[in-house]
């Protein structure tokens, strides 16, 4: 018997998804575990895989095309099925308006950013042509125009959401602290030297501190509830990186308990994968605290938006060589500065500067990292 699959519901917030590619054609048998198509969510693009045997009897959804939650997608039946019953029941599910348009005219769009709402395609069935696009950046994109316009991106959604969202129901509050560095550069120096380990950086070095902060001060690793506060057992921390087109936040969990080495290659293949648009919902979900660095930016210092449900996050600057004093001397060294951006309805100044502190004489005698 015939089933409709509907646009699934890959992340906790996606509201809309596109379809990047058909791995199957109508007519095609499918057997369960294949891969029916890629779904480009608010996060990433994710592999929706078929749940048992059948054949590929519609697509509802068509390459580079977008849709709600819920709508139709694809029928899945026994071959040479009768389908016109569920394409009548479900016709009003996909209420959305489709764009039809060429792969050239997509690129070249896409390369100018332009609206294809603006777009009227003079091919068949309204379909967009290459000629199309040139023809309204003749009549709209000289060089006079001030501006373009280019669509919000899924994420780009989510995130303006999501920042909204923090600011107005957490009140955030920020502690400085400057640490300095120059133990911290011996000791990845000393590492990395070793030829059979894979290069450590220092956000991993800093990545691992923070979790060790955290176990010396637990109320951090916290987030607000209506009705109370939980105080999370796991110490899961979120990696901002930034993408083309916004902000992703992977997870590395229980990061107290693993070494070093683990730490480095679960970030690496995280940031890949994220970058990539390969990681899956679940690799993004679950953090008790986030570490932002623009070190390698150059950003000096910058306060951060907290990724709710957590109550802090960390925000890393550059490392600046700079006249430091040294018992009572003045020496040249190296030093970073870090921001504690906090939830002030979890956690008081005190702790947050407990914490801090906790960082700070990590940082500066870091053979307590490894132990």
């Amino acid at each position: 018997m015939a089933e409709v699959i509907f646009m699934p519901r890959l992340s906790d917030t996606m509201v809309v998804g596109t379809v990047v590619k058909w791995h199957k054609k109508i007519g095609e048998k499918i057997l369960e575990g294949d891969i029916l198509a890629e779904i480009e969510t608010d996060k990433a693009i994710q592999e929706l895989e078929a749940e048992y045997n059948s054949t590929l009897l519609y697509i509802g959804i068509k390459e580079g095309e977008s849709a709600p939650v819920n709508s139709v997608l694809a029928i899945l039946g026994s071959e040479n099925e009768d389908i016109s019953s569920l394409l009548k029941q479900n016709k009003i599910n996909n209420n959305y308006k489709r764009i039809f348009i060429s792969p050239l005219a997509k690129k070249l769009a896409f390369d100018k950013g332009i609206l294809l709402d603006n777009i009227k395609g003079t091919g068949i069935n309204g379909r967009i042509l290459k000629k199309d696009i040139e023809r309204y950046i003749d009549n709209n994109l000289d060089d006079k125009k001030s501006s373009n316009e280019v669509n919000h991106s899924n994420i780009r959604k989510i995130i303006s959401k999501r920042l909204i969202n923090s600011k107005i129901e957490s009140p955030h509050y920020s502690l400085f602290i400057e640490v300095i560095m120059d133990n911290l550069i011996k000791l990845r120096d000393s590492i990395n030297e070793k030829k059979y380990l894979d290069k450590i950086s220092f956000n991993d070095l800093i990545v691992k501190a923070s979790a060790l902060a955290i176990k010396e001060n637990p109320k951090i690793n916290s987030s607000w509830t209506e009705k109370s506060i939980l105080y999370h057992n796991n110490i899961n921390i979120g990696i901002a990186v930034a993408l083309e087109d916004g902000l992703i936040v992977p997870v590395i969990n229980q990061v107290d308990e693993k070494s070093l080495r683990q730490i480095s290659f679960e970030i690496k293949e995280k940031v890949i994968k994220a970058k990539e648009k390969k990681i899956k919902s679940n690799e993004l979900e679950g953090s008790t605290f986030t570490v932002s660095n623009l070190g390698m930016f150059g950003i000096d210092s910058f306060t951060s938006i907290i990724n709710q449900p957590n109550s802090c996050i960390l925000s890393v600057g550059s490392i600046k060589k700079k006249p430091i004093i040294n018992n009572d001397k003045i020496v040249i060294g190296h030093t970073t500065k870090f921001t504690l951006t906090c939830d002030h309805r979890i956690i008081d100044g005190a702790v947050g500067s407990d914490y801090l502190k906790s960082l700070k004489h990590l940082l500066q005698e870091p053979l307590n990292i490894m132990i």
